[in-house]
C-alpha cells in the first residue's frame, strides 16, 4: 500500500489528524457523526484543498480507503476518548506530529506535481494547516492559524528546509526526515515555552479610517 515515503507520511497524517478531530468533537460532547464530520474533515481537509489548488484528482476520490480509514478511526475514538486524562493536551501534541507529517509530505506532492519550490512550501502550509482551520470552524472556535501561535510558520519551516534539500540534491527520505523534525520542532517548542509570534501593535496617535 505505501509505495512511497510520501504515501506513508500521509497514511500516518491522516490518521493523526482525524484523531485530533474526534478528540476535539470528545471536548464538545458530539455524538457519533459529530466525530465522523470533524475526524474526517481535520483527517483529509489540508489534502483536498491542496489537491484542488494543484489541478489533481483529489486523493481521497482516487482511493476511498482515505476516507473509510477516517469513519473507522473516529467510530474508535467515539469509544476511546474518554481514557486519557487530558484530551487536550493529547490534541495539541498529536496536532504538532500532524503538522509536521503534512507539512512534508504536502510539498513533496507539489514538487511531484511539477510546483516550483515556492509553491510547494505553500501547499506544505495548506495542507498541515487547513483540516485544522476546518475542525476549529465546525467546533465554533477560532480557528489556531490566526492566533499568535507558531503554528503555520512552524509548517512553512519544515516545508521550507524539505524544499531547499531537495533543491540541493539531498535524498529525497533524508530531506523528508529533515524537513519532519524542523517543523515538529519549531511547534513542539512553541507548546513547551509558550513561544507567540510578535503582534502588531497600533501607533499611538495614529487615526484609524
Amino acid at each position: 500500500m505505501f509505495e512511497t515515503a510520501t504515501a506513508t507520511l500521509d497514511w500516518i497524517g491522516v490518521i493523526v489528524f482525524t484523531v485530533t478531530g474526534a478528540l476535539a468533537a470528545s471536548r464538545k460532547a458530539m455524538d457519533f457523526v459529530g466525530f465522523a464530520v470533524l475526524g474526517t474533515a481535520t483527517g483529509i481537509g489540508g489534502g483536498t484543498l491542496r489537491d484542488l489548488l494543484l489541478g489533481l484528482p483529489v486523493f481521497w476520490t482516487v482511493q476511498p480507503t482515505y476516507l473509510l480509514t477516517c469513519l473507522i478511526v473516529s467510530g474508535a475514538v467515539f469509544f476511546t476518548a474518554h481514557i486519557p486524562q487530558s484530551r487536550y493536551r493529547y490534541l495539541l501534541w498529536l496536532d504538532a506530529l500532524g503538522l509536521a507529517l503534512f507539512a512534508v509530505a504536502g510539498a513533496e506532492k507539489a514538487l511531484q506535481a511539477g510546483a516550483s519550490p515556492l509553491v510547494a512550501i505553500v501547499m506544505g502550509v495548506v495542507t498541515a494547516t487547513f483540516g485544522g482551520v476546518i475542525r476549529d470552524l465546525l467546533r465554533g472556535e477560532s480557528p489556531v492559524i490566526l492566533s499568535r501561535e507558531i503554528y503555520a510558520s512552524a509548517a512553512g519551516a519544515g516545508a521550507a528546509v524539505f524544499a531547499i534539500l531537495t533543491l540541493l540534491g539531498v535524498p529525497r527520505e533524508f530531506a523528508l526526515g529533515i524537513g519532519f523534525a524542523v517543523a515538529l520542532l519549531v511547534r513542539a517548542a512553541s507548546l513547551r515555552f509558550g513561544l507567540t509570534l510578535p503582534r502588531y501593535r497600533p501607533r499611538a496617535g495614529v487615526p484609524y479610517h
